[in-house]
C-alpha cells in the first residue's frame, strides 16, 4: 500500500502535469497526511492565478483549543534554484510549528522548469504570498504584524529578499501591504547572487537589486542563518558576511553552522538528527522573539 507521503508526492507531481498540459485545470492537491491521522494537515489557500496554474498556500493551523488568539506567523520557500522543488519540501518544518502555536506556511511560487520563468517571477511571487498573508490575517486567524519569513536555499534567498529588495512587485497587488518579515528563518540561503556568489548567471541582469547581501538596510529583521560548514554553494564567509551587515543595520543576527554538512543537510530525508538539532534552533530563535508559547489548558 502505498504511503500517505509518496501518494502526496504522487498526486502533486501528476497535477502539475496535468496544469502544464491544460492551464486552465483548477483541481486541489490533497493533504499529505491520511484521514484519521493526529498529525496536522495542511489547507490549500489559492493566492495568485498565473498563465500556467493556480498558486497554493499551504497552511498549517495550530490547534485553536490549545492555541487562542491570532497567532503569529511564518511563510517558508523550498529551494530548487529557482527552477525545481515544490512546497512539500517544508512540510515537516511547517507541521512541527503548527503544532507549537505558529501558523507555518509553505508557499508555491513559479519556475524555470514548470512555468518557463525567470528568479524574478519567484520573488514577485514571494511577495505576492507574503501580502496575501497580511492581508488575510484575521480570516487565517494570524497576528499581522508577526510574520516571518523562512526557506532553504533558494527559497532562502526569496524569504531574505522579502526584507532587502525592492522593485520586484506585483502590479496586480495592493502596494497598501507590506510584504516586509518581521524575523527571518534561513537554512543555507543563496544570500550572495553576485559574481561571486550563487545563480548569477540567472540573475546577472538585475542581480544588484536582487541579491539580499548588497541590499541590507536599516529596519532589516532578525535573523537566524543555519549553514553546513562543507557547502559547496554558500561559503561560512557569506553568512558571516551577512550576519555582519543585519548587525550593522542594527537587528540580530545568529549564524548557527554544523560542522562537515553539506547544502541541504536540514531535510528530515537527509539527516534526522540534523533536522532534529536544526528544529530546536529554529525554536530556539522564535521562542526568543515570543512567537512560540506554552498551550493553554
Amino acid at each position: 500500500m502505498m504511503s500517505s507521503k509518496r501518494y502526496a508526492r504522487w498526486l502533486t507531481t501528476l497535477l502539475a502535469l496535468l496544469c502544464c498540459a491544460f492551464p486552465h485545470a483548477q483541481a486541489e492537491p490533497a493533504a499529505t497526511v491520511a484521514p484519521g491521522s493526529d498529525e496536522i494537515s495542511p489547507r490549500l489557500v489559492g493566492y495568485k492565478k498565473t498563465a500556467r496554474r493556480t498558486l497554493y498556500l499551504h497552511v498549517f493551523t495550530p490547534d485553536a483549543a490549545k492555541f487562542a488568539g491570532p497567532r503569529p506567523a511564518i511563510i517558508l520557500f523550498h529551494g530548487g534554484g529557482w527552477v525545481e522543488g515544490d512546497a512539500l519540501r517544508f512540510y515537516d518544518q511547517a507541521r512541527h510549528l503548527a503544532g507549537e502555536g505558529m501558523v507555518a506556511v509553505s508557499a508555491d511560487y513559479r519556475l524555470g522548469g514548470a512555468d518557463g520563468t525567470d528568479p524574478r517571477a519567484a520573488l514577485s511571487d514571494a511577495i505576492s504570498a507574503m501580502r496575501y498573508l497580511r492581508g488575510h490575517a484575521a480570516a487565517l486567524g494570524i497576528d499581522p504584524v508577526r510574520i516571518a519569513a523562512g526557506g532553504g536555499s533558494a527559497g532562502g534567498q526569496l524569504a531574505a529578499a522579502l526584507a532587502t529588495s525592492s522593485g520586484f512587485e506585483d502590479p496586480a497587488d495592493d502596494p497598501r501591504v507590506s510584504y516586509r518579515p518581521s524575523a527571518l528563518v534561513l537554512f543555507n540561503p543563496v544570500i550572495d547572487n553576485s559574481p561571486d556568489g550563487y545563480g548569477n548567471d540567472r540573475v546577472s541582469g538585475y542581480w544588484q537589486a536582487f541579491s539580499p547581501l548588497h541590499n541590507v538596510q536599516p529596519g532589516h529583521p532578525a535573523t537566524l542563518i543555519m549553514l553546513g560548514t562543507h557547502d559547496a554553494l554558500i561559503p561560512v564567509a557569506t553568512g558571516e558576511a551577512y550576519c555582519e551587515k543585519v548587525r550593522a543595520a542594527g537587528a540580530e543576527c545568529r549564524l548557527a553552522l554544523y560542522e562537515g554538512q553539506p547544502h541541504a543537510f536540514f531535510a528530515r530525508s537527509r539527516s534526522p538528527r540534523y533536522y532534529a538539532e536544526t528544529l530546536a534552533a529554529m525554536d530556539a530563535f522564535l521562542g526568543k522573539l515570543g512567537y512560540l508559547s506554552a498551550p493553554t489548558d
